[in-house]
């Protein structure tokens, strides 16, 4: 297995392992074992009894000292969190149902804009698991800079490697074509999104954390307290902008064809605080620092009632369409990924009760505490009118999400890694593994590019076609 080993130290030997190419901790996409970056350590190794029954867990006294006389391969297929494999294979296949399945469901889909749907738990789900995951991987980073080296140098493949496969390089499913004009190209992106969060998550655990023993809920907290305050201070500024910035009129161009000047749309605005889908700070943002050229061109809120004939699906404009439904939004923009990484912030949570808590009761005790929290916090705060909207990651989605996140997680823990059930959900551990690739191949559409550009002839003699699919 592809695993992380606790960064023991910065010695030369240490820094010349981590500059070996062999050595170093890669992303992972078709070569080798093919695995998700993230591998975890599990704070306690689980074994098998001798009567051969379910996971049982060593004595702390004798831990290492079992663990160490196991061969190399036994103690990673130990060392791993089943839970979190199988959390992050559910997530992809529920990811692979909402894509395939949302334009015929459109209850599943992503909601054209306020309110919560299957699809809406995708993104915050896998930021949470990047937060569980980073817990466990820095649980005892000694040596700082070589941690932050490393912490850098995923994020920058996370970066390259979403603006490769979302920035519009490659084109329609059936469009046989590849390219971007730079000018046009989408700087953010899922892989963008989850990379800011994975960067911000990882210098705090790296760097913000007190050298003192947990033994209670309470300590927990003040060991964490740095991170807890750079959740809050995240939430403010958000808050802050969200509901506090003016936003002014704008207008934005769509073109007709080649042969015409491309028409020009007016939106009126010139509020302030206004989370609808037209004048609100999020879109704002992005609009003066992103440009308004590098957004996603197919925004969520056309498919509201105000926009389409076949709401909540896309369609035709009505005869009274407002001015702003075919303006670019970007639902992974600048301003939304600061709630993205409290959610990353929120996983570290979780994770450090998996570090500083071995017993099975505390930990499912502490998300259980933790999760009805968040979800009760958003519901109540949606009652309200902050309302539950993901593609402005409002404070009450990330409640809500995140503590949904918690919830799955704990009783997937308590069903794989206490009880011991993994043989059912094997194939869920296995895509959890190789998420990442996953979600290239299919999320990405590389795999249906790759099957419709195998033809004989002409291009609607695909494989895809012969099987009935894509007709």
């Amino acid at each position: 297995m592809a695993m992380y080993e606790p960064i023991r130290g910065c010695s030369d030997d240490d820094e010349r392992r981590m500059a070996d190419p062999i050595m170093k901790e890669n992303i992972n996409i078709g070569g080798g074992d093919g695995r998700m970056n993230d591998d975890v350590e599990m704070a306690i190794q689980p074994y098998q009894s001798p009567a051969g029954g379910g996971a049982a867990y060593m004595n702390s006294s004798n831990e290492e000292a079992a663990v160490a006389s196991l061969p190399s391969k036994s103690r990673q297929q130990q060392q791993r969190l089943g839970s979190l494999d199988v959390f992050r294979g559910l997530t992809v296949v529920l990811m692979i149902i909402v894509d395939d399945m949302g334009g015929i469901l459109p209850a599943i889909n992503h909601s054209p804009w306020n309110g919560l749907t299957l699809a809406d738990l995708v993104m915050p789900f896998f930021l949470f698991m990047v937060g569980v995951s980073l817990a466990l991987t820095f649980k005892k980073p000694s040596c700082g800079v070589a941690s932050t080296r490393k912490a850098v140098l995923r994020t920058l493949k996370l970066l390259a490697l979403g603006l490769f496969l979302q920035g519009g390089f490659f084109h329609r499913v059936k469009d046989l074509t590849f390219g971007v004009d730079i000018t046009k190209m989408r700087w953010m992106g899922i892989l963008q999104r989850i990379a800011i969060g994975y960067f911000v998550a990882a210098l705090c655990e790296i760097w913000l954390k007190r050298d003192c023993n947990v033994n209670s809920g309470r300590s927990l907290l003040r060991k964490y307290r740095s991170q807890l305050t750079v959740a809050l201070i995240i939430t403010t500024i958000y808050l802050s902008l969200l509901y506090g910035l003016h936003v002014p009129d704008w207008e934005y161009q769509i073109p007709v064809d080649s042969s015409s000047a491309p028409k020009t749309f007016s939106v009126k605005c010139g509020v302030r605080g206004d989370t609808g889908p037209a004048c609100n700070a999020v879109g704002m943002i992005d609009r003066k620092i992103l440009g308004i050229e590098h957004l996603y061109k197919r925004p969520i809120y056309a498919r509201t009632e105000e926009c389409s004939l076949n709401s909540p699906d896309y369609g035709p404009l009505p005869a009274d369409a407002p001015s702003w439904c075919q303006a670019p939004f970007d639902p992974e923009g600048l301003l939304s990924s600061m709630m993205a990484i409290v959610t990353c912030l929120v996983g570290l949570h979780y994770g450090h009760i998996i570090v500083h808590f071995k017993d099975h009761r505390e930990r499912i005790l502490h998300w259980s505490i933790s999760s009805s929290s968040l979800v009760v916090l958003g519901l109540v705060l949606d009652l309200f009118g902050l309302h539950i909207n993901k593609a402005l990651y409002t404070f009450s989605y990330m409640c809500v999400t995140a503590g949904a996140a918690g919830i799955l997680f704990a009783s997937i823990y308590l069903m794989v890694d206490v009880c011991g059930y993994r043989r059912p959900t094997i194939v869920m551990e296995w895509m959890g593994m190789h998420a990442l690739m996953i979600f290239v191949l299919i999320a990405c559409n590389i795999l249906p590019v790759i099957l419709f550009g195998l033809y004989w002839g002409k291009p609607e003699n695909n494989i895809l076609s012969f099987v009935g699919i894509g007709k």
